[in-house]
């Protein structure tokens, strides 16, 4: 799979590369935006939803390998973006992209790609990718796109070796909106597109956004929630201004305990006062710490549109969809938090509940996009608490 550092000449035809921290490189064909970026090389198993995945916010800083081998046959649509503030910083992908054949495409990926700057490498072998991660862990690396082939490997190393890796950043800052702002989008229907969150909806819903995908909002307009959406570091004295019903903990990227020291004492201070918490993903990792638990890097993180996880109090199984390189370590859940979900994959916590609160959160994605529907009943159940 990979040629030496030292070898810095490229291989004919070769376009784009990977540059590994360890000093690996691997060539392939660039496509999309052209230059480099740096981030964690990840994979993801989902056999659908690519431009979702790249607009997600939580893939910040990372280059997401898709396992998938044909990436970009039915183009990109304006519908199917998960958010406009950065997500994934580029892909890689076994095939070259094709042209789109899909009806609901109005531009293909490589253009929509070159359009968000981001890089894409085709024409790596992403089976041998994958196992290396699964055995080794995700590793940091620059990805570059040059149409005529001129790479300065050592300077690319470098970058890959200087840049310290997801382990205590805190990016929730960086991708958060600037403001508040009242939620206006409902769910999509074909033909139809995005509907409309009724103005007048009952209950109300402050969603801390912490680099959220636009479709957790829907789900909880669909719900029969009105939401209002706040930026990361917001306070707890704004939060209760808007006079919420129950807070939202969105996803987001980066490693939660750095977000934690702004969000955690917030979180605290909203569970002391006993107002509905539900959150997701990095979300579901602050109401744990904030109710005293630990998080921890993972080996590879969980992502892909396809992860059982079973519910611990009737042992029925959802398949789910995910993405998250942190957990909540469930062997530090101190006596006041109940794990409800875990992974059947590797045992790790998927799920906590407060006792004592209307509290809880789980480390999957209910809202999907893209992904199986089988948890959007954790929506009604929040929404449901509000009454």
């Amino acid at each position: 799979m990979a040629d030496p550092a030292s070898s810095h000449a490229p291989p004919k035809g070769a376009t784009g590369v990977i540059v590994f921290a360890d000093g690996t490189v691997v060539w392939g064909r660039g496509f999309g935006h052209v230059g480099s970026a740096v981030g964690e090389v990840c994979f993801n198993t989902a056999m659908t939803g690519y431009q979702e995945v790249m607009t997600d916010p939580s893939y910040a800083g990372q280059i997401v390998t898709f396992t998938f081998p044909h990436i970009g046959n039915v183009g990109t649509n304006v519908e199917d973006i998960e958010s406009e503030v950065e997500g994934a910083v580029g892909c890689i992908v076994r095939e070259d992209v094709t042209k789109p054949s899909n009806f609901r495409s109005d531009r293909s990926f490589e253009d929509w790609l070159k359009g968000h700057l981001k890089i894409g490498v085709a024409g790596i072998d992403t089976r041998a990718l994958t196992r290396r991660i699964r055995l080794q862990g995700a590793p940091n690396a620059v990805i570059a796109h040059d149409p005529k082939g001129g790479f300065d490997i050592p300077a690319l190393l470098k970058r890959a070796k200087e840049w310290p890796g997801l382990e205590g950043m805190d990016l929730a800052q960086r991708v958060s909106r600037e403001k508040h702002h009242g939620w206006e989008g409902g769910p999509w229907k074909l033909g139809q597109g995005y509907g409309r969150a009724p103005r007048d909806a009952k209950p109300h819903v402050v969603a801390i956004d912490y680099g959220s995908k636009d479709n957790i909002f829907r789900n909880l307009v669909k719900a029969g929630a009105r939401v209002t959406v706040v930026p990361a570091k917001t306070s707890l004295d704004e939060i209760l201004k808007l006079k919420p019903d129950g807070v939202f903990l969105s996803n987001g990227p980066g490693d939660p305990a750095a977000t934690g020291e702004y969000a955690v004492p917030t979180i605290k201070a909203l569970m002391d006062k006993d107002v509905p918490i539900f959150g997701i993903c990095l979300g579901h990792q602050m109401l744990g710490l904030a109710a005293g638990a630990q998080t921890s890097k993972m080996h590879q993180g969980h992502r892909g549109a396809n992860h059982p996880v079973k519910r611990l109090a009737d042992g029925v199984v959802e398949i789910t969809s995910m993405n998250h390189g942190f957990a909540v370590d469930n062997a530090t859940l101190p006596e006041g938090i109940e794990e409800t979900h875990v992974s059947l994959f590797d045992g790790s916590n998927c799920g906590i509940a407060i006792k004592g609160k209307k509290a809880f959160g789980v480390q999957y994605h209910p809202e999907a996009s893209p992904g199986p529907q089988d948890s959007f009943y954790l929506f009604e159940k929040f929404v449901g608490m509000l009454g």
